[in-house]
């Protein structure tokens, strides 16, 4: 007879106070760069086809509008300058630079510990966009973000285990100077977190300007050099298949200033893009390798995230549709035309066309999350807090979203099966003379941290015990959580350097 083992002291309160302390990583069961790459929407031979069609686009068609200096980077590397001023690119062009280009990178941070490493099917999830709105959930009403709401977004992302990474979500609608603008989404981030961050240059002679107070903010340029914590989003093609040219030359200083690159095509199908999923990732790794090229031409083996960022559109009404199925296919299509080439890439998930964090805004952020995470996408770009098809940002949907991407993440972790895992030994115990359960089993409870994921927000009570706790509300939770994180969370930025960036900038936030 199996001797049948005790429960496990301490009761509930001790079991609730185990699953408050953190973990140490090698026990949490999910964790930033978790692999994923279970789900394949393309077939091998699909991948090749479109990457033969996207040379085929490359040599034939190419593209326009690429400013005088990356002409002669381009055309010094192979490209060939047409009659109609199109750079086209031979196959070999292109096969070279993919044999130059960065892979394995790690996209740092100011903290270490919030380093983000791309490779393979690693997947990370974090916020992006230019929402030109705060989703106001209290009045049901959208107003106009303003610097203010950046450095709480950034404070809140701080606090939120799930979301990686920071990029820019939103617009600082209060700042008139585009110069102002970029010095303080970059100030206004980086007082807010201490995870990798991303933003955005208006103007080629900003980013000379900008990187004078980059460079203070990491301590020095040797510092901010070989721990560069921003990376510059650069929008570097208007689709079709043109060049954007001054972001081309916001990149050419980027790069010489060693700060990593994200090249984002951001086409639209049906409207910047063919309507066809197929024709859209086409066009999208066309102009990425393109992208590519131009990289490589500047200094081989920079850091650069392949961004294909492909977009849906409602053809019955042009609007965006970046909750749709299509646009999760997408996404996921892209992470395995990424993996295809061996690059670190980025794509868009998570965002939703819901004007509010309702139901509608769950099951499409949800969606896309999912499937991009289970395809393998290093960097899931909008993942949390973008509603309206991009237009407006919440705050309360970037702490919900901390359970959303906590429940994908255990998804992308996938099923482990061992001799262990199988738990014919549990079975044993359980049936043979034991109590014919399994609750409160030691293996039971010693899974219960390594294994699952709990939501922090999300109420899984019965009706009864909801009922007792006075039904809470999951958007009452959302605001009391970020009421709470606002009110005891400042700047992360030394007090005497912050003093003086306020004394020689003009600063539109209070910390």
């Amino acid at each position: 007879m199996i001797e049948r083992k005790g429960r496990r002291g301490g009761g509930r309160a001790a079991r609730v106070a185990a699953r408050a302390a953190k973990l140490p990583d090698e026990l949490r069961p999910i964790r930033p760069g978790m692999e994923g790459g279970s789900l394949r929407v393309l077939s091998e031979a699909q991948i090749v086809q479109i990457h033969n069609a996207a040379l085929e686009a490359l040599e034939t068609i190419g593209l326009a509008d690429a400013p005088q200096s990356g002409i002669e980077l381009m055309v010094g590397v192979g490209a060939i300058l047409g009659e109609d001023r199109r750079l086209r690119f031979p196959r070999q062009v292109v096969e070279t630079a993919l044999g130059q280009a960065a892979r394995d990178i790690t996209l740092m941070a100011r903290d270490p510990e919030h380093d983000l490493h791309l490779s393979g099917t690693k997947v990370h999830f974090g916020t992006a966009g230019a929402a030109v709105n705060i989703v106001d959930v209290v009045t049901n009403t959208y107003r106009h973000s303003i610097t203010q709401d950046l450095y709480d977004a950034a404070r809140i992302t701080q606090e939120m285990e799930n979301v990686h990474f920071f990029q820019r979500p939103m617009v600082c609608r209060d700042i008139e100077d585009n110069l102002d603008l970029d010095l303080n989404t970059i100030f206004a981030s980086v007082a807010g977190t201490t995870k990798h961050i991303g933003t955005s240059f208006a103007d080629p002679s900003h980013v000379a300007p900008c990187l004078v107070l980059i460079h203070r903010l990491a301590g020095g340029e040797a510092a901010w050099r070989a721990r560069p914590f921003i990376s510059n989003t650069n929008c570097f093609v208007v689709p079709p298949m043109k060049f954007a040219t001054e972001s081309c030359e916001v990149m050419e200083a980027c790069i010489r200033a060693g700060m990593p690159v994200l090249l984002l095509s951001a086409g639209m199908a049906g409207a910047t893009a063919p309507s066809t999923i197929a024709g859209a990732l086409v066009q999208s790794t066309a102009e990425c390798l393109a992208g590519l090229v131009y990289v490589n031409a500047i200094a081989p083996g920079h850091p650069a995230v392949f961004g294909t960022w492909p977009f849906n559109l409602d053809l019955r009404t042009g609007a965006m549709s970046i909750g749709s199925g299509e646009q999760a296919l997408l996404s996921a299509a892209c992470a395995q035309m990424h993996q295809f080439y061996g690059l670190p890439g980025g794509a868009a998930g998570g965002a939703s066309d819901a004007k509010m964090p309702d139901m509608q805004a769950g099951w499409e952020q949800m969606c896309s999350n999912v499937m991009a995470g289970l395809s393998g996408l290093n960097m899931v770009y909008e993942a949390a807090g973008m509603h309206a098809s991009l237009l407006g940002f919440s705050m309360e949907s970037l702490i919900l979203a901390d359970d959303l991407i906590g429940q994908a993440m255990r998804c992308v972790r996938g099923i482990e099966v061992t001799e262990e895992s199988l738990a014919l030994d549990q079975m044993a115990e359980v049936c043979l003379g034991g109590s014919g359960h399994y609750l409160g089993t030691d293996k039971t409870l010693a899974l219960m941290e390594s294994d699952f994921v709990y939501p922090k927000l999300g109420n899984r009570m019965s009706p009864k015990e909801w009922e007792q706790a006075e039904k809470p509300d999951l958007m009452a939770s959302a605001i009391a959580r970020k009421e709470a994180i606002l009110a005891s969370t400042g700047s992360l930025i030394a007090p005497d350097l912050e003093a003086e960036i306020r004394e020689n900038y003009r600063v539109y936030f209070t910390s």
